[in-house]
């Protein structure tokens, strides 16, 4: 659940959306009276894994990441950074608890719109049908790298699959250890490699 409401507007994901698409002035207009903002602390958690995730956050300024917990080890599934939408995939869509959970890693400053608002968009607003098409689009390009990622036998070249097609511009921002997980690699192996790499 958002936190720390700021009751100014900044409607940054009115531009977001518009520049998928152009909004119709009737849809620009109920958005700008559903889209709230929040902010989160560095490390706050943002969802937990069992709870249901309504909300369908856009990053102004921030880092987040997608988790879950094995053997009392956090295995990193996913790294989120400016002008990116995260949410929980089945708790949001599926209205479902869900399986991760989600973790500021910066301080980090979000729009968000609820799920009721959400399917309410979709429902009465063919632009945003459109927007909820290129945003799927974009979602599964990235699960594909993903899963194509996970597939890389050997931790050098996931590593530079990761530098070259995936988050090159805030690799010095995410933190080693959560950075480690996502890529599969055990953290002395990754500072070796970044080592070889300067």
């Amino acid at each position: 659940m958002p936190t720390k409401e700021n009751p100014e507007k900044n409607l940054y994901i009115l531009s977001f959306l518009n520049s998928i698409r152009p909004l119709s002035p009737e849809l620009r207009n109920y958005l700008a009276q559903k889209i709230k903002s929040c902010s989160f602390e560095k490390n706050e958690l943002i969802n937990k894994a069992g709870e249901v995730c309504d909300c369908l956050y856009l990053i102004k300024k921030g880092m987040v990441r997608g988790y879950f917990i094995s053997d009392a080890s956090e295995i990193t599934t996913w790294i989120d950074s400016e002008n990116e939408v995260f949410t929980s995939i089945t708790g949001f869509f599926r209205n479902q608890k869900s399986e991760e959970y989600i973790q500021s890693l910066e301080n980090t400053y979000c729009d968000y719109l609820k799920y009721e608002d959400y399917k309410y968009c979709l429902n009465h607003f063919p632009e945003m049908r459109h927007i909820n098409r290129i945003l799927l689009e974009e979602y599964y390009i990235l699960a594909e790298q993903r899963v194509y990622l996970a597939r890389i036998p050997n931790a050098r070249k996931r590593l530079e699959f990761f530098m070259a097609n995936m988050k090159p511009q805030i690799m010095d921002r995410i933190p080693r250890k959560h950075l480690a997980s996502y890529l599969a690699i055990r953290p002395e192996t990754l500072s070796r490699l970044m080592k070889d790499k300067n």
